[in-house]
């Protein structure tokens, strides 16, 4: 089962060229705490001959210091990189590893089990083909183990193997393993389709990794390995609808302009009509330039450089497609969100989205529900915590072109990241366009959601009241709240009539008059500008119109 070749030693070009050739499988493997995830990566790069002598001798001692396997080398600590992890004997950051065999090539991701990191799991599953779930024998389904495979299943992942590890400390029990199969499959069975596969394996002692078990019998399916040998990704791939986010415009000289991406879906050729999205311009592919020189065609994941035959205005941000397969372009779009911040989602707040290449201003203008990653119950919120996933609908402030995320990856998925500290605070996969039956309007607790304050008029009596007016405006404006100054002098309408206008959009009035009303409401105040100064008046606002 190793990459071994004879080739290596009589023909290296030979070689290469055919292990070019082998196909990609990138993975992951997740689950709850301990569930052995790291151990499982080590005994399969041990058991493929794809660690080095120094490697091998190098955790072998730190294996002596840690003490977590007796005498036995820990293989966990070949992917527990950093000191924190190998102390604590966890996964905190992604790793990822290299290893091929005679078949294919393989690229695993090791993602931390803890539920402070699910939003690096996430991270590592965006862009694999297939994710190993681990559970303990010992403790079966968890919680993290639900979340996991719920994450994979938005994020689209077709395949699943579910690794019963840990057998060994089961007296290799064929009863656990049915019971934890069954619970898990009763579990996914209210997910969309995913294709399941489940194995005992102990990954300690290599039961059923590479090679077959004799400790286990009764399961007669191929060990691990041989699974991810062949199991069947080549159509998992959307080749149908051309999407070519633009990534740089390529301008050297004044003779060449060609437009750089990574193809996300289809194929493209030589001669292809297409059009630019969103401006809806038209032409044909003139030339596909690769590292490698001009292609005749290109597929994804390929990193190309496209040159038209006519001279149109593209930037970053656009989109080539064909002209008979386009995507959505809209304000507006519905999503699942997985929030990985401890700060609290917001509906209104404004953040920045991007997707694809284009990266936009725009807010949660609605949460539909938040849904339980236990029983997949659905329940009404106004907010998302740390690691909750809820379905949305996004409002943004230029209108993106985007798929549905099931139809392609690359033009479906989004990041959230906060605007003051530029962190990824959030992760979203398209569902559709928001239905018009859905819209309704605006409320005034979106209002207070988007604002940060509550509507208030503030009536400014006396000498003065403008200058004192323009001075709290001032500093609510700085601070990031929305007001308005009403000067009776200025204006012929009487401002008692028109300030509860500007109160039902959401704004702070302050209404400069001469004499106070005869009546006030119930978000309203009188403040004697005579004796009170601006600060005195802007922190009794700030109270009563509840400011954030």
């Amino acid at each position: 089962m190793s990459h071994q070749s004879d080739l290596i030693s009589t023909d290296i070009d030979a070689y290469l060229a055919q292990h070019e050739k082998k196909e990609l499988l990138r993975l992951l493997t997740c689950g709850s705490v301990d569930d052995g995830k790291s151990t499982l990566i080590g005994r399969l790069l041990h058991d493929s001959k794809m660690i080095y002598e120094d490697q091998l001798a190098a955790i072998t001692e730190a294996s002596v210091k840690s003490g977590t396997t007796g005498k036995a080398v820990d293989l966990a600590l070949l992917v527990d990189g950093l000191q924190a992890e190998r102390e604590q004997g966890i996964t905190i950051d992604v790793a990822y590893r290299y290893f091929s065999t005679a078949k294919r090539k393989f690229i695993i991701a090791d993602t931390p089990g803890h539920e402070q990191y699910t939003r690096n799991m996430a991270t590592g599953a965006s862009t694999c083909d297939l994710a190993v779930i681990l559970i303990d024998a010992r403790h079966g389904v968890q919680v993290q183990t639900r979340r996991h495979s719920m994450i994979a299943s938005l994020l689209g992942l077709k395949h699943i193997i579910v690794a019963v590890n840990k057998m060994d400390l089961v007296a290799y029990d064929e009863g656990v393993y049915k019971q934890i199969k069954n619970d898990y499959l009763n579990f996914i069975t209210k997910l969309d389709h995913i294709d399941i596969t489940c194995i005992p394996i102990s990954a300690l002692t290599g039961e059923n990794v590479v090679n077959p078990s004799p400790a286990m019998p009764w399961y007669d399916n191929p060990p691990l390995l041989p699974i991810l040998e062949s199991i069947e990704i080549a159509n998992d791939r959307n080749l149908k609808d051309l999407r070519f986010p633009i990534q740089y415009v390529n301008r050297p000289d004044p003779n060449f302009r060609g437009y750089c991406g990574t193809m996300a879906a289809g194929i493209i050729r030589k001669g292809d009509p297409i059009t630019v999205l969103p401006a809806g311009k038209t032409s044909a592919v003139k030339s596909i330039i690769s590292y490698a020189g001009e292609l005749d065609q290109a597929f994804p994941p390929m990193a190309i450089t496209l040159t038209l035959d006519d001279e149109i205005d593209i930037s970053r941000g656009d989109m080539i497609t064909r002209p008979t397969d386009q995507p959505s372009i809209s304000y507006t779009f519905t999503a699942h969100i997985v929030w990985m911040t401890e700060q609290t989602l917001m509906v209104g707040k404004q953040y920045y989205i991007k997707l694809a290449t284009r990266t936009a201003t725009g807010a949660i203008a609605k949460i539909h529900h938040r849904i339980d990653v236990n029983s997949l119950a659905k329940s009404a919120t106004n907010e998302l915590h740390l690691n909750e996933i809820g379905y949305c609908d996004i409002t943004l402030n230029m209108a993106v072109v985007f798929d549905p995320y099931r139809l392609c990856k690359g033009t479906g998925a989004f990041i959230i990241i906060d605007r003051l500290s530029n962190a990824t605070v959030g992760a979203g996969m398209i569902m559709g366009v928001v239905d018009d039956a859905d819209i309704q309007p605006v409320s005034m607790d979106e209002r207070i959601a988007r604002y940060g304050q509550q509507a208030f008029t503030a009536w400014l009596v006396g000498a003065n009241n403008l200058q004192t007016a323009q001075e709290i405006e001032r500093q609510l404006f700085d601070s990031g709240h929305v007001c308005i100054v009403l000067n009776q002098a200025d204006i012929d309408v009487n401002i008692e009539k028109i300030s509860p206008l500007f109160n039902q959009a959401g704004l702070i009035c302050l209404c400069c008059v001469a004499h106070a009303p005869k009546e006030t409401h119930n978000n309203s105040a009188i403040f004697q500008c005579a004796t009170e100064s601006a600060n005195d008046i802007l922190r009794q606002i700030s109270g009563k119109a509840q400011l954030r």
